[in-house]
């Protein structure tokens, strides 16, 4: 196939990003009738190619720290010219960073749920292709805010997942018949601070400790999150029984996948930040 030209380059991320406003502002959209409506632009694509094209853009804005297509797998084998256009388009449109501020602050209404829905929240993790955050690097762009990482933290959207897995943990035991566990759950973050290291303290079905480390997005399986010193050094020493609560697409429709170890073994990470002394 042809190299993607500039204009085709730029029509592709218009269109993806006219998806991305709709679903930021909860309003619904057909991304087959968005290929459909870009194909006769371009240069004889086929539809995989445009799908393709529109994974490396989401790739591009989670590198960039930005919220992306929910539906559209990252894939980060793109080119340069792709995240120039990228940025272009942000700096072509100031309105968007305050579109995506909105979002990321937005007060969230906690979704309510029949305890039937806990049945089909879990799914499996996704392939580790990247998890962490990329290499810190010097830029110019104009898109100057992690975004990913302020949502991330959104205090309300932090205790209304951490409420679900508690009332999830405490479904999953009397599920068990393990009504007398179920009542030892505690939520640790609430009631004794950020600094323990994890948020609840569950039970194994065998009456051991499981702790949990909730993290929430309402974006997309894929979206990077992050995590504290703190919360590695205690997932290292409590590797058997630490594990990761990843909630994703909280704010229309909630799931769960949940990886077990230590947080510097069951994903990339890179580190974001470092401490100066003399």
């Amino acid at each position: 196939m042809n190299h993607w030209s500039d204009l085709e380059v730029e029509l592709i991320v218009a269109s993806y990003f006219e998806m991305l406003v709709k679903e930021l502002r909860g309003l619904s959209y057909s991304k087959a009738e968005s290929r459909r409506k870009v194909l006769p632009l371009l240069n004889n694509r086929s539809e995989g190619s445009v799908e393709f094209k529109h994974q490396n853009i989401s790739a591009v804005l989670i590198s960039l720290g930005q919220p992306y297509v929910k539906g559209y797998l990252p894939r980060y084998n793109y080119q340069n010219t792709l995240e120039t256009e990228v940025i272009k388009y942000f700096s072509n449109n100031p309105g968007l960073e305050s579109l995506i501020l909105h979002f990321v602050n937005a007060e969230l209404n906690p979704p309510k749920f029949e305890k039937d829905y806990f049945e089909r929240v879990l799914v499996s993790p996704p392939r580790t292709n990247f998890v962490g955050e990329p290499k810190p690097t010097y830029d110019r762009h104009p898109i100057k805010v992690n975004y990913l990482e302020r949502e991330q933290q959104n205090t309300q959207l932090g205790e209304s997942g951490e409420k679900f897995i508690l009332e999830y943990e405490k479904w999953r035991l009397n599920k068990l018949g393990k009504d007398s566990l179920a009542d030892q759950v505690v939520w640790v973050s609430k009631e004794d601070g950020d600094g323990a290291g994890f948020d609840i303290l569950s039970k194994n079905e065998n009456g051991s400790d499981r702790y949990i480390e909730v993290k929430t997005t309402k974006l997309g399986k894929e979206t990077p999150f992050y995590f504290t010193r703190n919360e590695l050094k205690f997932s290292e020493t409590k590797s058997k029984d630490f594990h990761l609560f990843r909630l994703f697409d909280f704010r229309d429709n909630p799931r769960l996948f949940i990886k077990n170890g230590s947080l510097g073994e069951i994903c990339y990470s890179t580190p974001m930040t470092f401490k100066g002394s003399f």
